[in-house]
C-alpha cells in the first residue's frame, strides 16, 4: 500500500504527523487560498514553506509533486479510496477540499456550477490581471519608461473590479448569503491588491464599494485572519 513515504517529497519536507495532509505554500495569494480553506474546514494538516528565496520550489523533491513549480501543492494521505493523493494548482486544491468535506461548495448542482463558474473568474482573470498589475506598478515593471503595459493591466483591473462589484449587489458573499471557495479564491487577491501591491488608489478601488465591503467581511473572519499567515516565513 503507498504511504507518504513513497513520495520524494518527503525527503526534502519530512512529515511529523503523516496522518494529517499535508501542504507545501507560501503566503502568496495563490498559497493562501488552501491554508484559509484548511482553517475554515478544520481538516488537520501539517504546513511546509516552500522558500523562494532558495529555490526550493525547482528543487527535485517538489517537482516531483508539481512539475509546473508553483505553489500550493498538497499531499493527502487519506485520499480517494483510502489512497494518498497529490495535488497541485490552487482552484483544484479548493474544489477537492470542498467535496472532501462537504463544505464551502453547494450541493445543488446548479449552484454548484456557479460558484465554479465565480471559482473561474477569478483563476482566468483577477488572478493574472492583478498579478500583472503588480509586477508592473510595484516591482521591477516600475522601471519601465514606457507606462502602455502597466496601463493596460489597470484598465483590466477596473473592469474585473466592476464584474466583481455589480455581481456583490446586495450580496453578502459572491453566491449571496452563502460563503463559498469563490470567496476564498478571490478576496485573497482583492486583498493583495490593495495592501501588499499598493495599487488601491491606482486603480480606484474606493468606486467599488461592494468589493471593499466584502474584503472588509472576509479579512475579518478568524480562519482568514490565521490562514494569511500559513505557512509562516523565515
Amino acid at each position: 500500500m503507498t504511504t507518504l513515504a513513497d513520495f520524494p517529497i518527503t525527503k526534502k519536507w519530512p512529515a511529523q504527523h503523516p496522518d494529517r495532509l499535508q501542504l507545501y505554500s507560501l503566503p502568496t495569494p495563490n498559497g493562501v487560498k488552501v491554508s484559509i480553506m484548511l482553517e475554515e474546514t478544520g481538516l488537520p494538516y501539517e504546513p511546509h514553506l516552500v522558500n523562494f528565496e532558495t529555490n526550493d520550489q525547482l528543487s527535485p523533491e517538489f517537482l516531483s509533486l508539481n512539475p509546473n513549480n508553483k505553489i500550493p501543492a498538497i499531499l493527502d494521505p487519506n485520499g480517494p479510496g483510502g489512497q494518498p493523493l497529490a495535488l497541485f494548482e490552487s482552484g483544484a486544491i479548493l474544489i477537492y477540499l470542498a467535496e472532501k468535506t462537504g463544505q464551502f461548495l453547494p450541493a445543488d448542482p446548479a449552484a454548484r456550477y456557479e460558484t465554479l463558474q465565480w471559482l473561474m473568474f477569478q483563476m482566468g482573470g483577477i488572478g493574472p490581471m492583478f498579478g500583472q498589475l503588480g509586477f508592473f506598478h510595484k516591482f521591477a515593471g516600475k522601471d519601465y519608461e514606457d507606462k502602455r503595459p502597466r496601463d493596460r493591466y489597470v484598465a483590466e483591473t477596473k473592469r474585473l473590479l466592476k464584474v466583481l462589484d455589480q455581481r456583490l449587489e446586495g450580496r453578502d458573499w459572491i453566491m449571496g448569503r452563502d460563503y463559498t471557495i469563490a470567496d476564498i479564491a478571490t478576496f485573497g487577491w482583492v486583498r493583495n491588491l490593495v495592501g501588499f501591491y499598493e495599487a488601491g488608489e491606482l486603480v480606484g478601488i474606493q468606486d467599488f464599494p461592494n468589493v471593499t465591503r466584502v474584503l472588509a467581511a472576509f479579512v475579518a473572519r478568524p480562519a482568514v485572519a490565521k490562514g494569511l499567515n500559513i505557512p509562516k516565513r523565515i
